[in-house]
């Protein structure tokens, strides 16, 4: 509760936080006019492909021009100043940075700048969660060993679930599921970026207004962000996902203590009471394609429970958002500001040498799976696109099945035929084993997975046979 009092410390003191950002999408500009505003930051440089794009976000923001005309990083440093250029590395290798924000969105390359980073001995702010759940734990654990600090991104879902499992579990609670919500339909697994803004629920011109890129809110509609925030919770926490991944069920902010419990118990969670915590998503439609009432699509939630019957009787007292019985507790915020809260990641690694959520394990995995008939020589185009949406499943069925992670289903061929609906396996595709974020990968799980016995070619002990995922959602 003392950040703020922290940078403003650093601020007195001459000696602000200095950050390097690479990437200026909409997460990155909306971080940036919030930066502009606080005490004790100070962003030293920006590289981002489109330089031109930026200069016209960074006005929009509120930046007077001559804050970011300086001519090099190294200038930025010296005179409080801003430097934007297009070259990620050469802000990394910035003498005096001390925090780097990767928010690019591409995963090989959020990896790249990561492990650069934290070799140069910068703290990073991880807002390119894809590239989290391929290698999270490797990279928090290189971090560590290099004395800096690897975090997940505040403002992002993930931080904000993790900020309230940690609450929980504080409080002396046990959790019981932890998520967000989402706009959900089974159909949607199927959208593509030209079917994306419909099933949004906004018109195309507002979405292109808002710099809205179609790729990446399709991942939001198709599942597949949705499988990978909640494969960072679960390896920041120490959930679980459930058996089959995520459920989608439609619920609202008052009915989550009730309808996020176990199934043996009236609620729609595939576990058994006292069983480990797991993580759901909550859509805000039902499967009708009416809306929820009150629902959470912007929000986050964690339910625990009440543990004795005093608790309990104190839930019922004081009328908290429980389930009837009162032995379930939901907590909920029904927002999430996205890059306007950024700064407390920044504030948090730097001020108190902390993260706002890092893998501790690897306990989650997102797969590729087919949208639709996929022929063999068919390049794959990645999270949001026309092929594959991502589904979270336990690492160990994920290991046993070879599945090909999301944030690798990108730019490869596949060898073979796959039907809609069956997980991917790297079998399946062309796969060169020199690319850094495939070795990266491959070093996790050697290092992190559990009980299982991978070697050199990523081969795993297990099956082998394809899988096709069904709807298992209620109806």
């Amino acid at each position: 509760m003392n950040l703020a009092r922290g940078l403003e410390r650093r601020a007195a003191e001459g000696r602000p936080v200095r950050i390097g950002l690479i990437g200026a999408g909409k997460f990155g500009s909306m971080f940036l006019a919030q930066a502009r505003r606080t005490p004790g930051m100070h962003v030293v440089a920006i590289a981002d492909r489109d330089v031109a794009k930026v200069r016209g976000l960074l006005a929009a923001a509120g930046w007077e021009p001559e804050r970011f005309a300086a001519p090099s990083p190294a200038a930025a440093r010296d005179s409080g100043r801003t430097h934007l250029g297009d070259d990620g590395e050469r802000v990394i290798a910035t003498g005096g940075i001390e925090v780097l924000v990767e928010a690019t969105g591409d995963p090989r390359t959020g990896l790249r700048h990561a492990v650069a980073a934290i070799e140069a001995g910068r703290h990073v702010v991880m807002v390119t969660v894809e590239a989290d759940v391929i290698a999270g734990p490797l990279l928090a654990e290189r971090a560590a060993a290099a004395g800096v600090v690897y975090s997940l991104a505040y403002g992002d879902q993930p931080a904000l679930i993790c900020e309230q499992v940690d609450w929980a579990r504080s409080a002396g609670f046990r959790v019981t599921a932890a998520g967000k919500g989402t706009r959900y339909h089974p159909s949607f697994h199927q959208s593509t970026p030209d079917t994306v803004w419909n099933n949004f629920g906004i018109e195309p011109n507002v979405a292109t207004r808002g710099h809205m890129d179609p790729k990446m809110f399709n991942s939001f509609i198709d599942g597949s962000k949705s499988a990978i925030e909640m494969t960072a919770v679960c390896n920041a926490t120490g959930l679980v996902p459930q058996p089959d991944g995520l459920r989608f069920p439609p619920v609202g902010r008052h009915e989550l203590a009730e309808r996020l419990r176990p199934t043996t118990v009236g609620g729609v969670l595939a576990v058994e009471p006292g069983a480990a915590a797991v993580t759901e998503v909550v859509s805000s439609l039902h499967r009708d394609g009416s809306p929820v009432a009150h629902d959470l699509r912007m929000g986050t939630y964690v339910v625990v429970e009440a543990g004795q019957e005093y608790v309990a009787q104190c839930i019922r007292e004081y009328g908290f958002q429980a389930d009837p019985t009162g032995s379930y507790l939901a907590l909920y915020r029904p927002e999430h500001l996205i890059g306007l809260e950024l700064g407390v990641s920044i504030a948090s690694v730097a001020v108190r040498g902390e993260p706002t959520g890092a893998a501790t394990g690897f306990r989650s995995d997102v797969a590729a799976v087919a949208k639709r008939d996929l022929a063999a020589g068919e390049e794959l185009d990645g999270e949001g696109g026309y092929t594959v949406w991502g589904k979270q499943l336990p690492v160990t069925r994920s290991l046993e099945l070879g599945a090909l992670p999301l944030g690798l289903a990108q730019g490869v061929k596949l060898l073979r035929a796959v039907a809609a609906g069956e997980v991917l396996r790297w079998d399946d595709v062309t796969i060169d084993e020199a690319d850094p974020a495939v070795a990266l990968r491959r070093a996790m799980e050697r290092r992190f997975a559990p009980g299982s016995s991978v070697g050199e070619s990523g081969e795993t002990v297990g099956s082998r046979r394809a899988e096709t995922v069904h709807d298992t959602e209620d109806r």
